[in-house]
């Protein structure tokens, strides 16, 4: 597979690291995006990594809470402006009024969801012709609790970004504090206890290469079983403590963590699900493309 200035600039976008680094990991690694990250990571060239590929698609994401059930959303357009058009903003209620109470088990099946005899993907296709723009929805889900337990959830920017926690144990007010927080921080996993085996030795794996790899190019580099007994296990634990939202330094007050600020309640976290829009979904710029080509010897 040809290393094309598209692909140059998605794992730009991902790691932050340099376009030329980014075209060297694509050809060492046939052009394999997930790959081509490890080989970034592993050679300390990504300075950031996203979760998912750039923020590039517009739209909203939503919630709709109904008694025991939270219904999390996303509703795609084509230009922001569309997004801010009461038309659009009209669509995006409906599509949750629909939801709440349809049964689904994929987004396949909710644009399959009957509207008054008409499929719900009908409906925003009509819609989309009156809006003007190409219109879809995606990452449909609901999350369900019991009596006992307590929904918080959160809207940023007017739905930019969409989170919805489920606590044991506790209040409206704590609920929504700690939505707030999976908003703004961005955790992967509720503790340590949720990461799999596999998982944390493969990054264990990556931090120990990278470390190595550091350690060579030092003026005086250390043993290699310090590096291995001292230095790897402290990124290891740093690493995690960056994506398990009960390790995360508490939004509101950074000096404590969010499992300390639970403690105050005595509560729990069961579950959480945080959506942003256009996670994972790639929009061409051709400007930049062009940029990449001419800086890093590519054709088109």
């Amino acid at each position: 597979m040809k290393v094309t200035p598209q692909l140059v600039k998605e794992l730009r976008d991902r790691t932050q690291a340099g376009m030329m680094d980014c075209k060297k990991a694509l050809e060492a690694n046939d052009c394999d995006m997930e790959k081509a990250i490890v080989w970034l990571r592993e050679k300390g060239m990504a300075k950031s990594l996203k979760k998912t590929g750039r923020t590039a698609a517009e739209g909203l994401c939503n919630f709709v809470v109904k008694g025991n059930t939270a219904l999390t959303y996303e509703v795609n357009c084509e230009t922001d402006f569309a997004a801010q058009n009461q038309k659009f903003l009209d669509l995006v209620a409906k599509i949750g009024d629909v939801l709440i109470d349809a049964t689904f088990s994929n987004d396949e099946e909710a644009l399959n969801v009957d509207v008054n005899g008409k499929a719900l993907s009908q409906v925003i296709l009509e819609d989309s012709a009156v809006i003007g723009e190409k219109v879809s929805l995606r990452r449909v889900s609901k999350t369900v609790k019991t009596d006992a337990q307590t929904f918080g959830a959160y809207k940023h920017m007017g739905g930019k970004i969409v989170s919805v926690v489920v606590l044991e144990n506790g209040n409206d007010a704590v609920a929504k504090d700690v939505a707030m927080h999976i908003a703004a921080n961005n955790p992967t996993y509720v503790s340590r206890e949720d990461i799999s085996a596999e998982v944390v030795a493969q990054e264990t794996e990556i931090i120990k290469t990278e470390a190595l790899n550091e350690n060579a190019k030092a003026e005086k580099p250390k043993p290699e079983n310090i590096v291995e007994t001292k230095i790897v296990p402290g990124r290891v634990d740093k690493h995690f403590k960056e994506i398990c939202l009960l390790d995360q330094p508490f939004v509101k007050n950074p000096d404590e963590t969010v499992a300390v600020f639970l403690s105050h309640t005595q509560s729990s976290v069961k579950s959480f699900t945080r959506i942003e829009v256009g996670e994972g979904i790639q929009k061409e710029v051709v400007d930049f493309a062009a940029e990449v080509a001419a800086q890093a010897g590519l054709s088109k």
